[in-house]
């Protein structure tokens, strides 16, 4: 899809190896699954949307700012950085500013660009803007592999 909607802050961006088979588009929402990048729709479904949150969010690196092909091997720049605010599909909902969210759900996957309201020990994003009736959303994220992000799974050791 390519749509990296990054609007304002500071980006902080890290190479993150793909896997050959991987196919990602900028603006992806992207977690670690070993040592490779790949879109949220590959995480495995785990029961229910709200489980398959918790777990994605132990596992979520950042915002794809390249796309990778199938076949491509070239690490992509993946922003990590909890200051950078970006504009995101939404669930249709009000959304108040800090609700937490996480990847949205479509049956038995989750979705690479749309974002639901999330527990907040599964959120991987605040919204950072009161609306009354999104259907997209400013929010920021909070990367599972930032020791200064709001993510409960970042720490060390």
């Amino acid at each position: 899809m390519n749509r990296l909607r990054f609007r304002s802050g500071q980006v902080h961006l890290r190479k993150v190896r793909v896997d050959a088979a991987t196919v990602l588009s900028a603006g992806d929402l992207v977690w670690l699954d070993g040592n490779d990048a790949k879109p949220a729709s590959a995480f495995p479904w785990d029961t229910n949307l709200a489980n398959t949150q918790s777990g994605f969010a132990a596992q979520f690196i950042g915002i794809a700012h390249q796309q990778s092909a199938s076949g491509q091997t070239d690490p992509i720049s993946v922003d990590v950085s909890p200051l950078s605010v970006y504009e995101f599909d939404a669930d249709p909902a009000a959304y108040e500013v800090g609700q937490p969210l996480g990847p949205d759900g479509s049956s038995s996957s989750l979705l690479n660009q749309q974002l639901a309201a999330a527990a907040p020990a599964s959120a991987i994003a605040r919204a950072a803007e009161y609306s009354p009736s999104a259907t997209t959303l400013r929010v920021t994220f909070a990367s599972a592999f930032a020791t200064g992000s709001g993510n409960t799974n970042a720490a060390l050791g």
